[in-house]
């Protein structure tokens, strides 16, 4: 028979990959359900929230991996991303080099791919960031909520990282 220790750390052990396999399939399921429409529709809004500044070093490889699924089907999607987390402090200038690969991917999205990607000015302005920390590639919105908000009333589709 388990002893207490054991059945409670297989219990939170279970939870916890139950969570994260959640987690993932949540937004694998959105991609899907997007891919069995017969229409593309009109687009869709990627939301990235997080508590950590290196979310991103996951989250726009993840992202972008969706975007070309997606847009293998539909070409011409249109497509957005809102990342409105403390995630979002690693695309400040300053940031440039630590995070060398979340820069150079997320100019690439907005570069070659006419995706863009917007940071939240409220928020970054609660942490004391000003919107010109950021690099001309990130727009900085006034709020990544209204944001993702504007582009459901477009009738595009929400996808939660």
């Amino acid at each position: 028979m388990l002893n207490k220790l054991t059945l409670t750390l297989i219990i939170v052990f279970s939870t916890l990959l139950f969570t994260a396999t959640s987690f993932a399939s949540g937004s694998s399921q959105q991609v899907n359900n997007i891919l069995s429409l017969q229409e593309a529709p009109a687009g869709v809004v990627f939301e990235i929230v997080t508590g950590s500044k290196n979310s991103l070093k996951w989250a726009l490889p993840q992202t972008q991996k969706y975007i070309k699924i997606l847009r293998a089907k539909f070409p011409k999607l249109e497509i957005a991303i809102v990342t409105h987390g403390d995630e979002q402090f690693a695309l400040k200038r300053s940031n440039n080099k630590k995070f060398k690969k979340v820069h150079s991917l997320t100019q690439q999205l907005v570069n070659d791919e006419q995706i863009p990607l917007h940071v939240c000015g409220t928020y970054a302005s609660w942490k004391n960031v000003g919107e010109e920390e950021f690099p001309e590639y990130v727009d900085v919105t006034a709020a990544g909520p209204a944001t993702i908000n504007d582009y459901i009333a477009l009738g595009y589709i929400l996808i939660k990282l």
